[in-house]
């Protein structure tokens, strides 16, 4: 089982982020507070489950926590900031919108820009290691899959249903053969090794 606790006694917030390498679509990102008796041993990094198994601990998450939240910033401000503090302004817009408000925030990976207030610890792979952080990717991770669903009933060449605005065969030729939505990230390479990437 992932670990329970970073501190002993501070109300700590999980928080982590999807979508960062998608070449369309919005950024995701989660902040979940548990209650310090929260244990569960099949949360883990949204990655290494299966999308029925995020799905069943999405309501676990939702049920259990003390206080959980998911925001997004979408692809035109992506191209204003870039992506990675499009993410971090997403987990922002998250830890305000918490019911609790938290005195320690665990990031996943090795940087943050600081939220007026309260400190942060940046965790290499948390999604793996600690369950408030799991649980803000799998919040992250399947929130985000069902904008993307969502999206591809509008422009179904691309696949979205199935690639969720990821580089994939069938979205990189969508894009050579439809051109760009206003969903798509126009700092990103998107035309870019189509050839290359599947000779």
């Amino acid at each position: 089982m992932l670990s329970a606790r970073f501190t002993e006694n501070l109300v700590e917030a999980g928080c982590d982020e999807a979508g960062r390498g998608s070449l369309a679509g919005p950024v995701f990102a989660a902040a979940v507070i548990f209650p310090k008796e929260f244990r569960n041993d099949k949360l883990d990094d949204s990655k290494k489950l299966s999308a029925k198994k995020r799905y069943a601990l999405r309501e676990v998450i939702e049920k259990e926590a003390m206080a959980w939240a998911v925001e997004s910033v979408g692809p035109e401000e992506i191209d204003k900031i870039n992506i990675l503090h499009a993410s971090f302004r997403a987990m922002h817009k998250a830890i305000k919108k918490l019911a609790i408000s938290p005195e320690i925030l665990l990031i996943d990976g090795n940087h943050f820009d600081p939220f007026p207030g309260i400190p942060h610890q940046c965790i290499i792979k948390g999604d793996g290691k600690y369950l408030c952080i799991a649980a803000a990717s799998i919040l992250a991770k399947t929130y985000r899959d069902d904008y993307m669903i969502r999206l591809h009933e509008e422009f179904p060449v691309y696949n979205w249903k199935s690639n969720k605005g990821y580089p994939s065969r069938a979205h990189r030729e969508g894009l050579a053969s439809f051109g760009v939505t206003p969903y798509h990230r126009k700092s990103y390479n998107l035309f870019g090794q189509l050839s290359m990437e599947f000779k």
